[in-house]
Parts: C-alpha cells; sequence; structure tokens
C-alpha cells in the first residue's frame, strides 16, 4: 500500500512538472475570455451560472418547490436524483468544449474542483463515485475520459472512494447530440455493462454535463442490475431548461457551436 502511495505521489509529481513546463511554452487560454496565462479565470468562473432552485428533487426541472415534478411523479426511473453544480451555459460551456475537444484536461481540476464545492455545500454522500465510462474506440480517439478526470477530483475532494473499472461501455452508439430524447434513450438501451461488485452500495455517477438524463438513465440500469442500493447522477452541468416544455431548451446540447466538427471528426453537440 505504501509503495503504490508512493507510486501515485511521483506520477502525480511528473504530471505537475509536465504541466509547468507545458506552460512555460504554450502558456493557458481562458476559455471564456480568451485571457493568456490563465486555464479559466476567475471573472469567468463567477460568472457561471447555478441551477435553479427550487427544483425537482429528481430530475433538477425548475420547480415551485422541492418536490417531485409531475413528469416524474408519473416516469419510473432507476436514478435516484440528478444534481448539477452549474448551468450548461457561457463561460462553462466554452470550458467544457475545451475540455472535451482542445485536450483541455488542465481545465479538470478547477472544473472538478467546482463540483467538489457543490458536494459539500449540497452535504451529498455516497459510498462509491463511478464516472460515466467512453467506448474504448472514443477513448483511443481522444486519448481520456473527461468524465473521469473530474470524478477523480470530486472523489480527492470529497473524500469518497472511486472505482474507474466497474461500470464499462459496452457497445459502441451514434453521437447523442444528433437524436431527439426517445431516439437517446434507444441508442444508449443495453450500452452499459457492470463487471464489478456493487452489491448493497449507494452509488454515485459523475458525468461532465447532462441533457436529457438518457446516458445516466442507461448507466443506472446497469448498476441497478448488479444489485447497488441506489444510484444517482452528479453531474458538472445540467442544460437549460425551456419554460413551458418537459425537457431541456432545443439548443441546449449544441452549445452554441451548432453541427460543426472537431478536427478529429467529432461533433461538437456531443453532449448526453
Amino acid at each position: 500500500m505504501l509503495k503504490d502511495a508512493r507510486l501515485r505521489d511521483w506520477r502525480h509529481r511528473l504530471a505537475a512538472a509536465g504541466e509547468a513546463l507545458l506552460d512555460l511554452f504554450y502558456p493557458p487560454r481562458c476559455p471564456g475570455c480568451g485571457r493568456v496565462g490563465f486555464t479559466f479565470c476567475d471573472a469567468c468562473q463567477a460568472r457561471i451560472e447555478p441551477p435553479p432552485a427550487p427544483a425537482c428533487i429528481r430530475c433538477g426541472q425548475p420547480a415551485d418547490a422541492d418536490r417531485l415534478c409531475p413528469t416524474c411523479r408519473e416516469t419510473p426511473s432507476h436514478l435516484d436524483r440528478i444534481a448539477s453544480s452549474a448551468i450548461f451555459a457561457h463561460p462553462l460551456r466554452d470550458a467544457i468544449h475545451d475540455l472535451k475537444y482542445n485536450d483541455g484536461r488542465s481545465l479538470a481540476r478547477p472544473l472538478g474542483a467546482r463540483m467538489a464545492a457543490a458536494w459539500r455545500q449540497g452535504n451529498f454522500a455516497a459510498d462509491v463515485i463511478i464516472p460515466v465510462p467512453l467506448h474504448t474506440a472514443r477513448l483511443a480517439e481522444r486519448g481520456y475520459n473527461q468524465s473521469l478526470l473530474l470524478a477523480r477530483i470530486v472523489s480527492q475532494q470529497a473524500g469518497v472512494p472511486i472505482d474507474e473499472n466497474t461500470l464499462v461501455r459496452a457497445k459502441a452508439t451514434q453521437q447523442q447530440a444528433t437524436l431527439k430524447a426517445v431516439e437517446r434513450r434507444k441508442n444508449v438501451e443495453d450500452a452499459f455493462a457492470c463487471r464489478g461488485d456493487v452489491t448493497g452500495k449507494h452509488v454515485v455517477l459523475v458525468d461532465d454535463v447532462c441533457t436529457t438524463g438518457s446516458t445516466l438513465e442507461a448507466c443506472a440500469v446497469a448498476l441497478r442490475a448488479a444489485g447497488a442500493a441506489s444510484v444517482w447522477a452528479f453531474t458538472l452541468a445540467r442544460a437549460r431548461w425551456e419554460p413551458g416544455h418537459a425537457g431541456p431548451a432545443p439548443d441546449a446540447d449544441t452549445g452554441g457551436y451548432g453541427k460543426s466538427r472537431t478536427s478529429d471528426g467529432v461533433s461538437e453537440r456531443e453532449f448526453a
């Protein structure tokens, strides 16, 4: 155990030294305002929009009181709750875009710290944190799982163990952002599998963005089938709900980027 701890410590030190050297030659630029020398400046972080209150205690939709909304009362779910640290809007939207598509791994620390702060403020509790996994093909393409990076920070700062291997994405799926709500649910049906012991555990899923909740629901199905006592989801951001509609705004998953594509061919609208 001591040897493993020392090895992890040296890995963290080497990673920090590598980031410092990279910043020397290629200084970071704030994704919100473009200021050079800032990973994500304090001014932009101060402009992040908090989630609505009061809200439905399961889906987070704005409500007149902290209770189940009419949709959640009528619709069964394997998720006990979806909580988010902020609304998916500028400048957080731009930071998430860089985190996912511009190799912005350094953004995981300030964004994960924001999630950890929201965790403490909400007095959240769980036995284990499980990040929403990427399919191996997507992981190889991107080089990292942004949800795992965020989950590690939350785990460290909240003091809750993380399980990086139990939940896997068993099949590749079509990009969620190209689909309507019903199609999203069908797309991720049976996409996840649980290959570890979660019997009797209270699990929290960590992801970057929640739009319709279809991906999180599919993860919860696999975890419940494996014996998890409860499953709730905690995301960095949540799509804004459109007034008068039982769902997110039509452009909630586009982030203002439309249908443009990144250099690696991944749609910039891929938010589940």
